[in-house]
C-alpha cells in the first residue's frame, strides 16, 4: 500500500471519528425518551430503512435481539406487501434514513400511525417527512461523507450504526442483561465457549486425582498415572486442598529418595484455585496470567469438587 492510500485511510477515519464525536455531543432528552420507550415495549423492536439504511437497520435489528431486546428487520419495501402483519401494536418502530425522505417508508409511517405504533426516527433532517411523523426523533448531525465527492453514505452510515449500538448498550443496563444471559443467546462458536462456566468444563468425582496428607508418593504416582491429568491435589483430614503435586514437581525432585518422601515433602501449599461458577473465559484468564495449566476447583470450604486443565479449553474451543 502506498503512502497516498494510507492517506486516504487516514482521511476517512478522522472524519468518522468527528462524525461519533458530533454524535456524541448531540444525545439529549430524545435518547432517554427513546430508551425509556423501548424498555418498556411488551412486544418487539422493528426496525426499517432503505438502501444503505436498511443494511444499518438489519444489524442494528440483529444486535438488539442477540443483548436482550427482541427485535426483528422489516424491509420497507416487503412491508408494502404483506409484511406489515408482523408488525404489532405492542411492538415499536426505528426507522432510518438520512434525509428522512424515503418514499419507501410511506405505508410503514402510516400504518405506526393508524395503530397507534410508537415510532422512533433515525435522520438528519428532524423537519422531513419521518421526523415530522415520528414519535422521537434521534436527529443526526450533518458531518461530512469520507469520500471524495462527500455523497457516498460513510460517515452517516457510521453514525447510525454507533446510535444502534448506543441504544442497545443502553437498554441491556436498563434491563440488566448479564453474561449468563447473553450466554443463552450465543451458544454457538467459540464466544459460546467462552461463556460456559468452569463446572461445565470440570472433572470431577472419581475423575479427581486426590492423596491424603502423609500420603507417601509411591502411592501417590500411582494414582497420578491413573487419573492421567498430570498433577495430584493433597487433602487434609477434612477433606479441604492444602498442596498440589505437578508433573513438573515430580521431575524437579527426581532422584533415588523420591519414593521415600510423601506428598507434603513435594507439593506446592495453598495452591492457587477457582470456583465452579467462574466462567471459562475468566478462568482461562486466570491460568495465562498465573502461568500455570491447571487449577483445582474447590467450594466454599476449600474441598476440592472439579478441577480444568488447559487441555480442556482447547478441547472445548475456549483457547
Amino acid at each position: 500500500m502506498t503512502s497516498t492510500h494510507i492517506a486516504s485511510a487516514k482521511r476517512t477515519l478522522e472524519l468518522e471519528i468527528k462524525g461519533l464525536e458530533a454524535l456524541a455531543a448531540s444525545l439529549g432528552p430524545s435518547f432517554e425518551a427513546a430508551v425509556e420507550r423501548l424498555s418498556r415495549l411488551k412486544g418487539r423492536v422493528i426496525v426499517t430503512g432503505m438502501g444503505k439504511s436498511g443494511h444499518v437497520g438489519r444489524k442494528i435489528a440483529a444486535t438488539l435481539a442477540s443483548t436482550g431486546t427482541p427485535a426483528q428487520f422489516v424491509h420497507p419495501g416487503e412491508a408494502s406487501h404483506g409484511d406489515l402483519g408482523m408488525v404489532t401494536p405492542d411492538d415499536a418502530v426505528i426507522a432510518l434514513s438520512w434525509g428522512g425522505e424515503s418514499t419507501e417508508l410511506h405505508d410503514i409511517l402510516v400504518y405506526a400511525k393508524r395503530f397507534a405504533i410508537p415510532l422512533i426516527a433515525v435522520t438528519s433532517n428532524g423537519a422531513s417527512t419521518l421526523g415530522e411523523a415520528a414519535d422521537i426523533v434521534l436527529e443526526l448531525p450533518r458531518a461530512q461523507e469520507a469520500c471524495a465527492i462527500g455523497m457516498a453514505p460513510t460517515t452517516s452510515t457510521t453514525m447510525q450504526l454507533a446510535l444502534g449500538d448506543a441504544l442497545a448498550v443502553a437498554l441491556m443496563e436498563v434491563k440488566g442483561f448479564a453474561a449468563d444471559d447473553y450466554k443463552i443467546f450465543h451458544p454457538g462458536g467459540k464466544l459460546g465457549a467462552m461463556l460456559q462456566h468452569v463446572r461445565d468444563l470440570m472433572h470431577k468425582g472419581e475423575a479427581l486425582p486426590l492423596a491424603q496428607a502423609g500420603t507417601g508418593m509411591s502411592g501417590a504416582i500411582i494414582e497420578m498415572t491413573q487419573k492421567r491429568l498430570g498433577c495430584l491435589g493433597v487433602v487434609d483430614a477434612g477433606g479441604k486442598l492444602t498442596g498440589l503435586i505437578t508433573d513438573g514437581d515430580l521431575r524437579r525432585h527426581m532422584g533415588e529418595d523420591i519414593l521415600e518422601k510423601s506428598v507434603d515433602d513435594i507439593m506446592t501449599r495453598n495452591p492457587k484455585v477457582i470456583d465452579a461458577d467462574m466462567t471459562a473465559a475468566e478462568a482461562l484468564n486466570r491460568l495465562n496470567e498465573n502461568q500455570i495449566t491447571v487449577f483445582f476447583v474447590v467450594d466454599a470450604q476449600g474441598r476440592p469438587v472439579g478441577l480444568v486443565h488447559i487441555h480442556d479449553f482447547l478441547r472445548t474451543g475456549v483457547a
